[in-house]
């Protein structure tokens, strides 16, 4: 992948966190979530393979299951 825009990094522990980006690929626009990785106390991140991309064209469907789980979670509470 070319140049990235971090967009929203969300820690799952110590060595690792989910960076969510944007980036270019072949010309086209993507939304990246990927799982990175830190052996050095957090000075380099590196990805790993965990990970999933979305076209542009998709992100109504990504942001419709976003909005049908939160309302799945305030019916829980």
């Amino acid at each position: 992948m070319a140049d990235s825009k971090i967009l929203a990094t969300i820690e799952r522990s110590d060595t690792e966190q989910l960076q969510i980006s944007v980036s270019e690929y072949k010309g086209r626009s993507y939304l990246n979530m990927r799982i990175f990785y830190t052996t050095d106390e957090g000075a380099t991140w590196l990805p790993t393979k965990k990970g999933v991309t979305f076209a542009p064209e998709q992100l109504d469907i990504l942001e419709e299951a976003i909005q049908a789980a939160r309302a799945e979670f305030m019916a829980e509470e």
